[in-house]
């Protein structure tokens, strides 16, 4: 750790002045609180019978939903992405170059690798655990919780491919850009909802998550640059929100909650969307702050440090997640057999 500790201190003082360290701390954070949601989520226990039931704390402490508003912050994932993408494609521009495969293929390197180890040992995992007579509804439960982080990937992949185009629509549209894509998910959650269209909902992976993209191109250019316009930001989210859950079809859970007839993550919905407009607008306003903190050495260090590992963390914490659950299993069902949400628990 001394090692490792020394090294992001080195990095940490090399990093140019103008850098923005709050989007490096937002990035660490965002992922870090997926992380620990994912770990308090999730609640299997031994049932009377002895078997192990997965169990998920939303469904069985409803009051819990509410939490997910401060822990789901994949929108501050996609707002950082928007202002990191946006600094790399204009210095681009800038420098008149135009290679848009170099710079995706620079831009998804840093994501993609990772992944292969992960994919890997579930692979040798399914087809050995079969072989060894693991029964196949263990080995799916199994690979399916442990790879849901790769499908966040997938999505933000997508929207960082399009940044040559939406780069240009908020150069040349201003916040109109922003407002289309909203426009868009609404359309898109009143076909769903209203018409009954079935599969359009899907389209909303684009149009939320491009939508809190162009936020950070916004903030990148400075289009937030005062205290009250990301307060009026937050407000605004906050408040549409509010109306949408209290007055509308969608439910506070900011995820999927077993058996609900509704989910606002897969695909995103209205909700999300105006949830990740709250939370970009909060976290523009904290912005100075931030900054004034992060100047601290120590501080900026521990940043860097977790940021250099950030991906791995993020890529294997459900896998990490399920080997402990298999270790308390075969330890006799440790800390399995409390009820969760108990105080035992």
């Amino acid at each position: 750790m001394a090692g490792l500790w020394a090294k992001a201190r080195e990095l940490a003082r090399q990093a140019p002045p103008e850098r923005n360290r709050w989007v490096d701390f937002l990035r660490a954070f965002s992922i870090l609180a997926v992380v620990i949601g994912h770990w308090l989520v999730a609640a299997p226990y031994i049932d009377a019978a002895g078997e192990v039931q997965g169990g998920h704390l939303l469904g069985i402490l409803p009051w819990t939903q509410w939490l997910t508003w401060g822990f789901q912050v994949m929108p501050i994932f996609f707002l950082v992405g928007g202002y990191s993408n946006g600094v790399s494609w204009a210095a681009m521009i800038e420098k008149g170059e135009s290679s848009y495969a170099e710079w995706f293929a620079s831009r998804i390197q840093r994501l993609i690798n990772p992944v292969f180890p992960v994919l890997l040992a579930w692979a040798l995992f399914a087809f050995f655990g079969t072989q060894a007579g693991v029964s196949r509804e263990i080995v799916r439960l199994a690979t399916s919780l442990a790879l849901v982080p790769v499908w966040f990937l997938a999505v933000y992949l997508l929207v960082t491919a399009l940044t040559p185009i939406t780069w240009r629509a908020l150069k040349r549209f201003g916040f109109a850009s922003f407002a289309a894509l909203a426009l868009a998910a609404v359309a898109v959650d009143g076909l769903t909802l209203v018409a009954g269209v079935p599969y359009v909902n899907f389209a909303n992976f684009l149009f939320v998550w491009v939508g809190i993209h162009q936020l950070g191109y916004a903030w990148r250019e400075g289009r937030f640059g005062s205290l009250p316009r990301a307060l009026a930001l937050f407000a605004g989210g906050l408040a549409a929100l509010a109306l949408l859950v209290g007055y509308g079809p969608y439910p506070v859970a900011m995820i999927g909650v077993p058996g609900a007839a509704m989910t606002n993550s897969m695909p995103p919905t209205l909700a999300l969307f105006a949830l990740g407009v709250a939370q970009a607008g909060l976290a523009l306003a904290l912005e100075p702050l931030g900054r004034r903190t992060l100047a601290n050495l120590r501080v900026w260090t521990a940043t860097v440090l977790m940021n250099g590992m950030i991906m791995t963390v993020y890529l294997w914490h459900l896998t990490a997640f399920v080997l402990v659950m298999v270790a308390a299993w075969l330890l006799g069902g440790i800390g399995l057999r409390a009820a969760p949400g108990s105080a035992e628990w």
